[in-house]
């Protein structure tokens, strides 16, 4: 059953099953917040917008932190658009929230929180390979994507340049200005696709998100724990890379690959410094033969954005890139917007101006 505060009163009539309030903050919600107005009420149309929210994000402060901005965002946003407040109760709820959101024809998903539930809302925008559709063919509206920054990291809103102030993102969702981004497309060798908005990564950088998700509860900190811990036993790796339906080519002793259709990861590191979530393509940056002291001297630079000019590490652009190992370990990490997805062989294709993002 998909949870959430409804969509607008059209949804309801035609399905009043898939509306349930979320428990917890059922005495905080309004009921109000999601009715259309009648027939004759107004003769401009009211925006509807689907706001996603993970009670559980940054330790719970997420939720904290939304519940002190929901009266400013009643107050800013209630006279042009019906407000829907949508609380996620597990892992992969925001894609289905989405998902349904989108087929009843929202106007806007906006990701309340950090990376991980814009990751989600963004693979809620497709499903078994294909974009959603609204569920009236006629139409020719789309749904847009949106973000209010609320989380532990909030990389991709560093790419755009946005302070990390929700009233500034109220402020962009009032004006209702939107963009066209890419998006990338993540396939293995089974499975359903995968997308992600910011970067995907591989081996050691990857190994060290995956370890850091078991530390959120320490914040920005995390990032800096699943490093050292992912250190421990690191072994660079050969892998073959395939770009642009080229030929493969060996990148001997790869420390770490990283895709980016945004230039930042792991709270705040600058890792693909010329990527551009509107460009057309990748920017793809190898690090290889990198020793754990490389790290510890260089560091500052991964941070800033000018590690490029580092012996041992490469940036090309690309539309697609395929990468598997040289062996058959089967233990080279892959994460996308900090998620672990699995290991190699992976391709990454981009999906040009796939989502219109309220910017």
């Amino acid at each position: 059953m998909i949870i959430y505060q409804g969509i607008v009163a059209v949804a309801l009539a035609r399905n009043p099953s898939l509306i349930r309030a979320e428990q917890p903050m059922a005495s905080d919600l309004s009921s109000t917040d999601c009715t259309a107005l009648r027939g004759g009420a107004s003769l401009r149309r009211r925006r509807d917008l689907v706001f996603v929210v993970n009670p559980r994000g940054a330790n719970g402060t997420t939720v904290q932190q939304w519940k002190r901005l929901l009266p400013y965002l009643r107050s800013r946003l209630g006279d042009d658009c019906n407000i829907c407040e949508s609380l996620t109760s597990g892992p992969s709820h925001a894609i289905d929230i989405t998902r349904e959101a989108i087929r009843e024809g929202a106007d806007a998903v906006i990701a309340v929180g950090g990376d991980g539930t814009l990751h989600e809302v963004v693979n809620g925008f497709f499903c078994s390979g294909k974009p959603v559709c609204n569920h009236d063919m006629n139409s020719s509206h789309s749904t847009a994507l949106g973000i209010i920054p609320l989380g532990t990291g909030s990389d991709f809103a560093r790419t755009l340049g946005w302070k990390n102030d929700p009233h500034d993102a109220i402020e962009r969702i009032a004006k209702g200005l939107k963009s066209k981004i890419d998006v990338g497309c993540i396939t293995g060798e089974i499975g359903e696709s995968h997308y992600f908005i910011n970067v995907a990564d591989i081996h050691l950088s990857a190994k060290a998100g995956y370890y850091a998700s078991r530390y959120k509860k320490f914040g920005n900190l995390c990032y800096v724990i699943g490093a050292l811990q992912a250190f421990f036993r690191h072994h660079n790796q050969d892998l073959r890379i395939k770009v642009d339906e080229g030929e493969w080519e060996v990148c001997s002793q790869v420390t770490a690959l990283c895709i980016g259709n945004a230039k930042y990861f792991g709270g705040g590191m600058e890792i693909t410094p010329n990527a551009n979530p509107s460009s057309g393509d990748y920017e793809v940056v190898i690090l290889q033969d990198f020793k754990w002291y490389d790290f510890i001297f260089k560091m500052h630079k991964l941070y800033n954005g000018t590690h490029l000019s580092v012996k041992n590490v490469s940036s090309r652009r690309a539309r697609s890139i395929e990468v598997e190992e040289i062996g058959s370990n089967s233990s080279i990490y892959v994460q996308s917007d900090g998620e672990f997805l699995g290991f190699l062989p992976r391709k990454f294709s981009l999906l040009p101006g796939v989502i219109e993002l309220i910017c």
